[in-house]
């Protein structure tokens, strides 16, 4: 999971976040950018910018206690992929064009967000005026604190089912979740070329709170969404969620739990006028 500085020359995912890939020269960032196979020109112009938290600390602890969080009784490595509770949350906005989400411990320290890359001025236009999201690709960053992309998901354009693709921070992949259902309680697989490694079920039909289950189907991560108010969510989209983490996760399992986690929104959710 790099920024790129460690490899040689190829194409890494764009640091800046506002394109999907960046050429890399070896010891440089370039202008060269390419988005859904389309090369262009983009002077790197300073850092990428990582999404801020835009909730209040009522209404954040509120998300916790709703959870059934108790803070400090476990405690994390303090990255994306050690934490045992991340609150994500999405920035308020009145009309959504670009998904934004940051992503905090349970001590309220921003630990890292979730950004969408690519989108072209013409998608942006039709994301404002039609209910088209779901037919459309979508292709999002994870990055920490720093801006350092450690995760890159891809949700291909859907007609029935929905899939993610999971790549690290170089662009290689990881695995996918997979839509396996369409009626009752949405569930996912973790797919790791043919083997199901774990899943993600919704635990009722409007699939509000979801368990992640490993190979076992034991329980090893849950998602609880919290609501931001009635206004809030109506007018802004804005949804909050609290993601306990059970055990120690490493490697595939642990990547593919956080990208469940940090996208279970703004990826596998994409229609909110209708049940994914």
């Amino acid at each position: 999971m790099s920024d790129g500085s460690q490899h040689g020359p190829n194409w890494y995912p764009d640091p800046t976040g506002r394109h999907e890939y960046r050429w890399y020269d070896g010891t440089t960032w370039s202008d060269q950018v390419s988005d859904h196979g389309r090369q262009s020109v983009d002077p790197v112009q300073g850092p990428g910018v990582v999404p801020q938290r835009d909730v209040t600390a009522a209404r954040f602890q509120k998300g916790l206690d709703r959870a059934g969080v108790q803070v400090g009784s476990v405690t994390g490595g303090g990255t994306l992929f050690s934490e045992p509770v991340l609150v994500v949350n999405q920035k308020a906005k009145i009309i959504e064009v670009n998904n934004e989400y940051a992503i905090s411990d349970q001590h309220g320290n921003q630990i890292g967000a979730v950004r969408q890359v690519g989108q072209s001025t013409a998608k942006k236009v039709m994301r404002v005026l039609t209910s088209m999201d779901q037919f459309l690709t979508h292709k999002l960053q994870v990055v920490d604190a720093h801006g350092v992309v450690q995760l890159q998901l891809t949700r291909p354009a859907k007609v029935m089912k929905s899939r993610i693709i999971v790549q690290d921070g170089g662009g290689t992949e990881i695995g996918q979740i997979v839509q396996e259902n369409m009626m009752g309680k949405i569930r996912f697989g973790l797919m790791v070329g043919p083997e199901r490694i774990g899943s993600i079920n919704g635990e009722n039909w409007r699939a509000w709170n979801f368990s992640i289950r490993d190979g076992s189907d034991q329980e090893i991560a849950r998602i609880t969404k919290t609501y931001g108010g009635l206004a809030r969510s109506v007018f802004t989209q804005a949804d909050n969620y609290v993601v306990q983490v059970h055990r120690p996760l490493e490697g595939t399992l642990g990547a593919l739990v956080v990208a469940s986690a940090v996208s279970v929104d703004t990826a596998l959710k994409q229609d909110a006028r209708g049940f994914n």
